[in-house]
């Protein structure tokens, strides 16, 4: 286990003033023994050695050694030696990623195959599929740039739309960058989370590269650039796959802009990588990602010490079997060695006078949380976060929500909007989302789930708003005698009904070209 020195502190530190005491009381025993010093007050000094026969001591080490050692690591084990913070595993998030991938007609030059852009495509394909769980974004981008999905975990949904990128989709030409940080910074901003810009392209526009970095300043915002292609270029391809050509009929050629790519990372001071036929590039990228959304997030993150005082019960136990000696008055250790090894049987939670003589509830509640009984370590932990955070895993809601309402911390109120989440209670989910990012502005986790509560709030509401009266369809009786058929009659919602499963059949290529156009019309904004 690797420790980090510079994080080691103790959680209980006044239990170290036993430390000290234990260290005198070899000290104060010996000098308990010491008959010269006893007897100098009644027979002169310089007759004592002479009078007195001390016998020889042969045993170096006596009982009150071994209190003095178990009393040194027991007030150490509980000052609550720590130097890790605790992370519930439900509170681990991985970076957010905003994807901006140049849809120019130079990305359709064939040096990387098939060509720039679906090599570009496939890469894609495979980040999203390791990132699953993970929030990831999209923003096509040429001349100008266009969010084509907010943060999603989606990762098939995000796929669908990757698949569906073309060069033709934007009829304004060029490399508008600065236009794509807007675009993030925007999605950054709604979300409160530090995350990670990834620009996927084989060029840019360096008259356009003035004032990127001031556009990224006080921004939780992160740039990588990806570039696809090679130095040499390739002939570029229109929609239909035929090569494109000049007014001479000579094939077009596209071209690697490196120079230009390197005045773009300059300029925004980001990481430069290449596209590779291996997975270092998709590593390059989480690595990136995941180091900048740490930093970022780490530094205002208030979470709890794991307590590793328990470890040292086990160098305890073991004094108290070398105690176990002929002539020491310690021979009862033995016997508690073993009903301390029968007490920590998870079976149960009932109390075990022996087990609760040396450990404390919270210590007990620990290590039953350790070793994933969530039941039983609900049942000892007295602190109420821990108590909150056993029941949590136990799926004992109520216990957790009772336990949690008792406190006043961030964590506290995340984890009360987890369990109002959790039945539908979007209205308290909100409010408890929102207590704990007044207390800690920079909590990703509370962020992404009070967008969460919020769009699940709206859809709940509009589902009963918009539900229209369920009424059958119109059913008219043949009267004629002996007839006893009917027929239904399609009605305005039947015909409704068929218009929207049309409107299903479009394509995600040509919405996204719809949608580009209507914005590119109207002047793209965030």
């Amino acid at each position: 286990m690797e420790i980090n020195f510079s994080d080691f502190h103790f959680l209980r530190p006044f239990w170290l003033l036993l430390v000290p005491f234990a260290a005198l009381l070899p000290i104060l025993w010996r000098r308990s023994r010491d008959l010269q010093r006893r007897l100098r007050s009644n027979i002169a000094e310089h007759l004592l050695p002479h009078l007195l026969i001390t016998p020889q001591d042969q045993q170096r080490l006596r009982p009150v050694h071994l209190v003095c050692a178990v009393l040194i690591l027991g007030a150490v084990a509980a000052a609550g030696p720590t130097w890790e913070q605790d992370r519930p595993d439900f509170l681990e998030n991985r970076a957010p990623l905003i994807i901006a991938i140049d849809l120019s007609p130079s990305m359709d030059a064939n040096d990387v195959p098939p060509s720039r852009l679906e090599a570009a495509k496939h890469k894609l394909h495979d980040l999203i599929q390791r990132r699953a769980g993970a929030r990831n974004a999209l923003i096509a981008y040429a001349g100008s740039a266009h969010l084509v999905l907010p943060p999603t975990e989606d990762p098939a949904l995000l796929d669908t739309f990757i698949q569906a990128l073309s060069t033709d989709l934007i009829a304004k030409q060029g490399k508008n960058v600065g236009a794509v940080i807007e675009q993030a910074k925007h999605l950054l901003a709604a979300e409160k989370t530090p995350g990670t810009l990834l620009l996927i392209t084989d060029g840019a526009d360096t008259s356009q590269l003035t004032g990127l970095d001031k556009q990224l300043e006080d921004s939780a915002l992160q740039v990588l650039i990806l570039a696809v292609g090679s130095e040499d270029g390739g002939i570029l391809h229109d929609a239909s796959g035929q090569p494109r050509t000049d007014s001479n009929g000579r094939p077009v050629l596209g071209s690697f802009d490196q120079a230009a790519l390197k005045q773009l990372a300059s300029a925004v001071d980001a990481p430069l990588g290449s596209l590779t036929l291996n997975n270092d590039d998709l590593d390059w990228v989480e690595l990136h990602a995941q180091q900048h959304f740490q930093s970022a997030s780490d530094e205002q993150r208030e979470l709890h010490w794991k307590d590793a005082g328990y470890w040292l019960c086990w160098p305890l136990l073991l004094l108290a079997f070398f105690s176990v000696r002929k002539g020491w008055s310690l021979n009862w250790m033995a016997g508690l060695l073993l009903a301390l090894s029968i007490g920590f049987q998870p079976t149960s939670a009932e109390a075990n006078a022996l087990t609760d003589a040396f450990f404390t509830p919270d210590q007990q509640g620990r290590w039953a949380f350790e070793h994933q009984h969530f039941p039983q370590a609900a049942a000892h932990f007295v602190d109420p976060y821990w108590k909150g955070i056993a029941a949590y895993n136990a799926a004992d809601f109520d216990l957790a929500l009772a336990s949690f309402a008792r406190l006043e911390t961030p964590q506290a109120y995340f984890y009360l909007g987890n369990i109002y989440v959790r039945r539908f209670k979007f209205d308290q989910a909100i409010a408890a989302y929102t207590q704990a990012l007044k207390l800690q502005p920079q909590f990703p986790e509370a962020t992404a789930n009070l967008a969460l509560a919020i769009a699940l709030q709206k859809d709940t509401d509009s589902a009963e708003q918009n539900t229209p009266e369920a009424k059958p369809d119109e059913i008219k009786m043949d009267k004629a005698p002996g007839k006893g058929q009917s027929k239904p009659v399609e009605t305005e919602q039947a015909v409704s009904d068929e218009v929207w499963l049309q409107n299903l059949s479009t394509s995600p290529a040509k919405f996204l070209k719809q949608k580009f156009s209507l914005q590119d019309q109207a002047g793209a904004r965030p």
